[in-house]
């Protein structure tokens, strides 16, 4: 570690490992400066030092979790990578309308939805297959380990910038409506999705099985040991023929012989079992 480290940085390291699974070396300082000082006004103390020092001596439930929402990387966008939208319109759609004929129900998990621009982008997608999917039963379960994120995403209100992050201008004037500086997101397209705290570091999750999970460019933020629990507690939630995406920089290699790729260098996992996906066909 950084000898120039400061007397508040071992503690807030740990803390941050055990409440989010985030890894934070002493290289990060810069980072923890930046978003740990709002706190120190917000709670009225006089530096980083003397809060991390009070909050040793004498524990405060409430500092402790705003100063682990406050370290967590809420970065997020509409259509984020486009293809995992793709496939899903154009492949795992057609195929769920076959494998799920009987039940006419399927359901999907955004792990880690930040402010909710992943799952409403599935949602818009959703939107376009309405009438195919008449008389079906989907459900789109976001969760993140934010109060504040969730807050923000169960609003449903973006501001010009976030809006030109990868949503189409059609989709934006179909879905959205101007407020003042910002769009909110239409209630029918919203109310779609349920929004649910959870901590993927706290397993059994209860959340049910899924056909379909995003848990994408949440992994690059743990070490090993955690990434190989997070995906173990994963494969509990997929369906035998489900399929699991992951940010197209994280892999399962070294990690877990519980999923295996289905699509090379695109994201795209499925159990390792001897079952095809619902991308295999």
């Amino acid at each position: 570690m950084n000898e120039e480290a400061p007397a508040y940085f071992l503690y807030v390291r740990d803390l941050l490992k055990e409440r989010s699974g985030l890894v934070v070396t002493a290289q990060k300082l810069y980072l923890l400066e930046t978003r740990l000082l709002p706190l120190v006004h917000r709670y009225g103390y006089h530096s980083i030092d003397d809060m991390i020092s009070t909050l040793q001596s004498s524990h405060n439930e409430s500092l402790a979790v705003d100063i682990a929402e406050a370290m967590n990387t809420h970065e997020s966008l509409f259509f984020r990578d486009v293809k995992p939208f793709e496939f899903f319109q154009s492949t795992i759609i057609p195929e769920l309308l076959q494998r799920r004929a009987a039940k006419k129900s399927f359901r999907i998990w955004c792990a880690a939805c930040s402010t909710g621009q992943e799952p409403l982008s599935l949602a818009m997608v959703l939107a376009e297959e309405a009438e195919r999917l008449k008389g079906w039963n989907v459900e789109i379960v976001a969760t993140d380990v934010s109060h504040s994120v969730l807050k923000k995403a169960k609003e449903g209100r973006f501001s010009q910038f976030e809006v030109q992050r990868g949503l189409p201008v059609q989709k934006l004037l179909k879905h959205f409506i101007q407020e003042g500086d910002t769009w909110k997101v239409n209630n029918d397209l919203l109310q779609k999705i349920q929004f649910k705290h959870l901590n993927l570091l706290d397993a059994p999750y209860r959340l049910g099985k899924f056909d379909m999970m995003f848990c994408r460019n949440v992994l690059i933020y743990f070490d090993l040991k955690t990434k190989s629990q997070v995906m173990t507690h994963l494969s509990k939630c997929v369906e035998d023929d489900g399929i699991l995406f992951l940010g197209s920089s994280e892999s399962t290699i070294g990690i877990t012989d519980e999923f295996c790729p289905v699509r090379a260098g695109q994201g795209v996992y499925k159990l390792a079992n001897d079952q095809p996906s619902l991308m295999e066909g």
